[in-house]
């Protein structure tokens, strides 16, 4: 084969988790990787809504506790659902004798984790932006940055959900406004003592919200709140298509959940430190593009692998990332980087949680926005108002009460309206429990 200058084993461009999970298996095999991320360091330019997984994050990384920045293990889930000036909330809170995730802040997470990728021979270059992939007879063989080119056998593309990479040799189309969500987040500074006390926790334990409606009823959108040493990181996040539809700024809905009644109290008195916004996808298993070709692989939010039920992106990125860095270790070995050996990676993807998740919820996004209206804001409403009504005390009969409130039911909608309800939940649950 011929002698190139710049010529490494393999490229894995995106400095995130599912670029240093690939880059770091990859080195652990003896092999040569070079690892370009387009930030100032990585993380610099990273967003996510606070947690990380620590069963998947063992399986890069085996002893991160002991080292890794961390700011809190999570203890307690809170689902909160929100109308416009009331709260329903369930909470499940366990003290795992083994933490199940750790809230953490990405730019200081992603710069330890590429730092530990550095040491395992990891070759890091940062601030650099990949313009382009090298092509030659159907295959990628490199890349063209604003400086040079870079050659490699294999080409790993990391570089996040727009990933124009990956759109330039065909591996995946367009973005749709209904495919993706805008998340804005905030991270607010609070005394570590004021958080223990609002949120019921110990100085090393955190709490996660999930938040339901609030300024999002009747919408696809989701709040969360997650807990810090100091601070604390709020947002939400809504796709692309209700914010266009509707005319919404994402912020100013920020600002509104920020003054909900549930929330503002947990906030009160903190200082803005950071604002950030991002997209995420949303299109689920539907929407997963190609994963490889001759010479190329595509992992994390590159290949829309994010579980939007879960709320899980960051543990599929680093499986992603380790399943593709395995298949590149094989290819290597065998001098085959063809579009069938590197079809392993797939392989590997569908007998993994990742794909068999994102397939049990393939019709969910589809199945809730053909009538969100009515999932995310009429039902909420009820459920609230049935709460409200169960534990008032006003001297009118509860079982008179009970047969006002299902009366309500039938009169606040068509008999056609709920049928068309009931036959999309049964969907949804036969896609999820039986398909």
């Amino acid at each position: 084969m011929e002698q190139r200058e710049n010529k490494t084993d393999v490229i894995v461009v995106g400095g995130g988790p599912a670029g240093i999970s690939c880059a770091i298996t990859i080195a652990r095999a003896g092999k040569q990787v070079v690892l370009i991320e387009r930030g100032k360091f990585a993380g610099s330019k990273n967003v996510f809504g606070g947690a990380i997984y620590a069963q998947p994050t063992r399986e890069i990384f085996p002893d991160f506790e002991l080292s890794a920045p961390l700011e809190r293990k999570n203890i307690e889930h809170k689902f909160a659902l929100l109308t416009e000036d009331s709260a329903t909330v369930i909470s499940h809170k366990k003290k795992h004798e083994n933490p199940v995730s750790y809230t953490v802040i990405r730019g200081k997470f992603d710069r330890w984790m590429a730092e530990q990728a550095e040491k395992e021979g990891v070759i890091l270059v940062e601030e650099t932006v990949v313009r382009e992939l090298i092509v030659e007879n159907g295959c990628v063989t490199g890349v063209r940055t604003e400086l040079e080119d870079y050659h490699a056998d294999i080409v790993v593309l990391a570089d996040g959900v727009n990933s124009l990479l990956a759109k330039q040799i065909g591996l995946r189309g367009k973005l749709k406004p209904q495919d993706v969500a805008l998340s804005v987040k905030e991270v607010i500074k609070l005394p570590e003592e004021v958080i223990n006390e609002r949120f019921h926790v110990n100085s090393d334990e955190g709490c996660i919200y999930e938040i339901f409606g609030g300024p999002m009823l009747g919408m696809l959108g989701l709040g969360f709140l997650y807990t810090n040493k100091n601070s604390v990181s709020i947002g939400l996040g809504i796709t692309l298509s209700e914010l266009t539809e509707k005319g919404l700024k994402p912020y100013e809905l920020l600002d509104d959940l920020k003054k909900h009644p549930e929330i503002a109290p947990l906030i009160k008195d903190g200082e803005l430190l950071e604002y950030s916004a991002h997209l995420i996808p949303e299109g689920g298993y539907k929407k997963v593009p190609l994963l490889f070709g001759s010479g190329v692989m595509v992992c994390g939010d590159a290949a829309m692998l994010v579980n939007n039920m879960h709320w899980e992106g960051t543990n599929l990125a680093m499986i992603s990332g380790k399943i593709a860095g395995e298949t590149a270790v094989i290819a290597l070995g065998k001098r085959d980087f063809s579009g069938p050996a590197l079809a392993r990676y797939q392989f590997g993807l569908e007998n993994s949680f990742i794909l068999k998740d994102l397939r049990t919820y393939q019709d969910l996004m589809e199945g809730i926005g053909e009538r969100a209206e009515q999932f995310l804001g009429y039902y909420p409403k009820k459920i609230s108002s049935f709460f409200e009504m169960f534990t008032s005390v006003d001297g009118i009969p509860k079982r008179q009460k009970y047969h006002e409130f299902i009366k309500s039911i039938f009169t606040d909608r068509s008999f056609s309206d709920l049928f068309k309800d009931i036959i999309s939940v049964i969907k949804l649950l036969w896609s999820i429990l039986l398909k």
